[in-house]
């Protein structure tokens, strides 16, 4: 997870001279309409409570845990978690999908859930362009040439790197948040006390003190966070607990560190992932059809015109107001919505 508040001050920062509005493309598909004013989004939010059995398979350098609903022979969709989140983010949307004859792949990126190295000798590498390669591998594993992707926090991140790199694995996008590419560089700025504040658990895994406390007290973190980051989605134990249950992988502490600590130049990356990180430093622009989502959490940047200009393709962008940062748990239906439309683009 990352501040969005503090996103949306750092994009608006170095896009003051652009007020390109997000709109649908002329030719696409009708985008479905606008919620109505005071629409139940979240309706259809925590109807299931069970992923089923999950698969694993060798991707790269993981034994891979995943699940997978609808036919074999449908259009795959590929639905990526966050931190600190896991596939149950997508409990909701994956029977919706399903219904329609997509075939869903929901897997636990690496340090989650049944998600393993292979070999106790791999560094724990949280970096931005590592994950991506993992579900470049897992694509591979699974003979998926192409795919529908959609993801929030992390999983917006990971699916927003492989269309820009990958584009030819991309059918469309749905992305949460809109353009999450990390940028070293300017993660190096500091930004106004208030917007810096969004950022106080990164300063916290920076320290020691930070690994010892998140590796003690990871549920009741990660339970602060949700809270935190959906101030109005009212879930409950059971629903935080399933989650919760990823966070004990035995990696789980070491990528999350190093995921946080690469992004503030802290913790070096591999040399391996140089000419992917390369290219990621460009902030290329995104040519697949996209929709991207705008919710409470992102704060100002929610009306999506901070990136609008990253976005090159057949593009639509759409606001849900009333919901936190897991869109797709918190609001089911418009998020499947939105995964449909794109694939129709």
């Amino acid at each position: 997870m990352i501040s969005r508040r503090l996103f949306g001050q750092t994009i608006a920062a170095g896009a003051a001279a652009a007020s390109l509005a997000a709109c649908s493309p002329k030719g696409a598909p009708a985008a479905a309409p606008a919620p109505a004013p005071g629409a139940d989004l979240r309706t259809g939010s925590g109807e299931h409570t069970s992923l089923g059995p999950v698969k694993q398979v060798t991707a790269g350098v993981l034994d891979m845990g995943y699940f997978e609903f609808g036919p074999a022979t449908g259009q795959p969709v590929v639905l990526l978690h966050g931190w600190p989140y896991d596939p149950y983010s997508y409990v909701d949307v994956v029977p919706l999908l399903a219904a329609q004859g997509y075939r869903v792949i929901v897997p636990f990126l690496r340090g989650y859930g049944s998600t393993t190295f292979l070999s106790a000798q791999t560094v724990r590498n949280g970096q931005q362009s590592a994950i991506a390669l993992d579900v470049i591998a897992l694509l591979d594993a699974l003979k998926i040439d192409k795919a529908v992707f959609g993801g929030y926090d992390w999983g917006s991140r990971t699916a927003a790197i492989i269309a820009a790199l990958w584009p030819e694995r991309v059918k469309a996008l749905v992305a949460v948040s809109g353009y999450l590419i990390t940028n070293l560089a300017a993660n190096q700025q500091p930004l106004p006390p208030a917007a810096e504040l969004g950022w106080w658990y990164q300063y916290y895994f920076a320290t020691e003190r930070g690994v010892l406390g998140y590796t003690e007290n990871r549920h009741d973190f990660n339970k602060l966070i949700w809270k935190n980051a959906s101030p109005a989605w009212n879930f409950d134990d059971a629903t935080f607990d399933r989650s919760a249950a990823a966070f004990e992988n035995p990696d789980h502490v070491a990528i999350v560190v190093h995921n946080y600590r690469w992004r503030l130049s802290l913790a070096p990356g591999e040399p391996q992932y140089d000419v992917y990180e390369q290219k990621l430093q460009t902030a290329p622009a995104i040519t697949v059809p996209t929709i991207t989502i705008g919710s409470d959490f992102d704060g100002a940047a929610a009306d999506g015109m901070a990136y609008r200009s990253k976005f090159t393709g057949k593009y639509d962008h759409r606001v849900f107001a009333g919901i936190g940062h897991n869109a797709p748990q918190e609001a089911p239906q418009p998020f499947t919505r939105a995964i449909v439309d794109a694939d129709h683009f």
